[in-house]
This record gives structure tokens, C-alpha cells and sequence, in this order.
């Protein structure tokens, strides 16, 4: 088996994360996403949204979205269970990650995707749109600063794949100039721990 990655797309990072995590070691296969390798038709039969990362397993079976492949990974290797521990916790971790999709990578990622050079001629750009993100990003920003004063990590007291969202998706803000602010001492104490992981430089 293997990974098509990219080493600078937050999606492919959360998988390496994960698979760090775990200390599971697959080839990965760098993908020339600048040259829009991935939006050629060859890779298209791998993955017809043209998005990385895409895992390939050897009977042939493209796996593709980054938290499927993690699932993958946590069936096959359960130990650390980032996705939980047992029914309960598994539904609180799956609704934090969610949340972590939907309030922080999601903004972050559309601030970058709506203005940025890199997708002009690739999709629909709507410069206001990034705007609006941006601050949408920032005010979940503040909610989860708010939500760390009472717990050690994004779902509870044990590292997850919410903390890797939510870590993958601040540090991919700092391109459209999305940061912790230096009032937000929960989200700064919270992001220097998970940010010290050896999983992090992944």
C-alpha cells in the first residue's frame, strides 16, 4: 500500500499526524499538486475529486478524504484509539472533530482557497467570501479558547484526531494570517502541547 501526499496541504498532514500517532509507517508518494498533477485524468481514476491524500491498498481499493483513511488505520491498528475508547467516547470525539471540520479547517482553509493565486483557473474564487471566512475562523478561534478553560485536550483528557484537526487547521492559517491571539491562553497553552508531539513534525 501507499499514500499519495503533499507536503504542504493541511489534509494530507492530518493522515501523517495520525499515522505517526499510531507509529504505523507506509510509503508515501508525493503528488505535484502545483503542477495539478492530481486534476490529470491518471489520478482522477484514483480519486475523481482530484484531492489528496489517497490511500492505495494493495488489491487496489483508493481510499480518499483524509479522516477515512484515519479510520482505516484506527481499525487495522486500534492502539492509541484516537477516536475513542468505547461507544460514549467515540461519539463525543467524532462530534469534536466535526466541529473542528466545520468551525476552524473548513473557514481556514476556504480564507486560503477564495483569494489565494494557487486556485485561480481551478475553481470558483470569491474574494468576499475568504473575508468572511477569515473572521468566521477567528471567532471560532475565541469560542475554543472559551471551551480549553475546562478541559485538557479538543475532546476531553485524552489526545484525539480532534486535536489533530484542530492543530493542522491553526497552523495552516497562518498563510491567510489566522493565529492565536495573545489573550487566548487556553488555546496557546493547548497548542504548544500538542504542537511538542513528535507526531506534530510529521
Amino acid at each position: 500500500m501507499k499514500i499519495y501526499d503533499a507536503a504542504t496541504a493541511p489534509n494530507p498532514r492530518r493522515v501523517r499526524v495520525f499515522m505517526a500517532e499510531k507509529g504505523i509507517q507506509v510509503p508515501y508518494e508525493p503528488l505535484d499538486i502545483v503542477n495539478a498533477v492530481n486534476r490529470g485524468p491518471e489520478f482522477r481514476k484514483k480519486n475523481p475529486m482530484a484531492a489528496v491524500p489517497v490511500l492505495e491498498l494493495d488489491d487496489g481499493t483508493c481510499i480518499a478524504e483524509s479522516v477515512a483513511i484515519c479510520r482505516y488505520f484506527e481499525e487495522t491498528n486500534p492502539q492509541p484509539p484516537l477516536f475513542g475508547t468505547d461507544a460514549r467516547n467515540r461519539a463525543v470525539v467524532e462530534m469534536w472533530n466535526r466541529r473542528m471540520e466545520f468551525a476552524l479547517l473548513s473557514p481556514i482553509t476556504d480564507a486560503f482557497r477564495q483569494h489565494h493565486d494557487f486556485f485561480k483557473g481551478r475553481i470558483r474564487q470569491v474574494p468576499a467570501y475568504a473575508e468572511a471566512q477569515r473572521l468566521n475562523a477567528e471567532d471560532s478561534l475565541q469560542w475554543l479558547e472559551s471551551e480549553l478553560a475546562n478541559r485538557h485536550f479538543i475532546a476531553g483528557e485524552r489526545f484525539t484526531i480532534a486535536d489533530i484537526t484542530a492543530m493542522v487547521a491553526i497552523d495552516f492559517g497562518r498563510v491567510s494570517k489566522i493565529a492565536i491571539k495573545p489573550d487566548q491562553k487556553n488555546l496557546a497553552r493547548w497548542h504548544a502541547e500538542v504542537s511538542s508531539r513528535p507526531s506534530a513534525k510529521a
